[in-house]
């Protein structure tokens, strides 16, 4: 029985850069790091392989150099890490990503019964949370978004039962495998390499699949298969406060000097 982390490099947030005339990211000279989401979905995957005694598949879709992110993935425990890399995967948008870790994902079901798909809730350079459902839906697994608990994973009978984090509430579903889980950061607490392990990672196999493996019509992934792209990136601008009034001592004059300030700027509506 298979259960899969799907990973990714994403650069420091605080020096993300837009390549002007290819709408794509600069890559040169940017510090890489794993997406933090990701790291509590590769520990579930690993605390299950404890318990359960499953097998864990390590997949990531960028770069070579994303090859650091498998290894730091080798170092805590997984027993397959697959680097999917090929120039024409490149410039990539949620479409054409899932499509590219669907294919890998159905190839290793081709030999291994995959139970469960682990995807952090997001990536901290996109923030769609798209990638996660759309493996699923092109995979027809179940999908279980923003889960903060397994509740129980019943392997003979196919089934599993997690706790969802929503708005103000939790949602306690069950539902059958295999299943594609979005984890949050309450979900666990990532283990650290110990220095033996750090050492064996270094060594370690990193599977190269490249569109001659997955063997996918060029035009529906990489840029060319990317109906939406990103056309610029800043940080929002804001305002400078302004106190107005003296809300302890005279909140209705506060709230009425308020009022005024909106309508002079046309923002209530009667």
């Amino acid at each position: 029985m298979l259960v899969i982390a799907c990973i990714k490099q994403v650069p420091d947030t605080t020096q993300v850069q837009i390549d002007p005339v290819t709408n794509t990211l600069v890559r040169e000279g940017i510090p890489f790091i794993v997406n933090p989401y990701d790291t509590h979905a590769l520990e579930e995957c690993l605390r299950l392989k404890d318990r359960f005694g499953v097998r864990v598949a390590a997949l990531s879709m960028g770069p070579p150099n994303a090859e650091a992110t498998l290894r730091k993935a080798c170092a805590v425990g997984v027993d397959e890490a697959i680097l999917l890399s090929d120039r024409c995967f490149g410039g990539a948008d949620t479409l054409a990503t899932s499509r590219v870790l669907s294919a890998a994902i159905g190839r290793l079901a081709e030999t291994e019964e995959v139970a469960l798909v682990f995807c952090g809730k997001q990536t901290i350079d996109g923030d769609t949370a798209q990638t996660g459902p759309g493996i699923a839906t092109r995979l027809g697994y179940t999908q279980l978004t923003l889960v903060d608990r397994i509740e129980n994973l019943d392997l003979e009978n196919r089934r599993v039962r997690v706790r969802r984090k929503l708005e103000g509430r939790y949602e306690i579903v069950e539902a059958p495998l295999p299943a594609m889980i979005t984890a949050v950061r309450e979900l666990n607490r990532p283990r650290y390499p110990t220095v033996p392990m750090r050492l064996a990672a270094a060594s370690a196999e990193i599977k190269l699949w490249d569109n001659k493996v997955l063997q996918l019509d060029e035009k529906t992934v990489g840029l060319k298969g990317s109906p939406t792209w990103v056309s610029k990136i800043f940080s929002p601008q804001r305002d400078k406060g302004e106190i107005i009034g003296d809300g302890m001592n005279d909140p209705v004059g506060t709230a009425q000097l308020l009022v005024d300030k909106l309508l002079d700027k046309d923002l209530l509506v009667f």
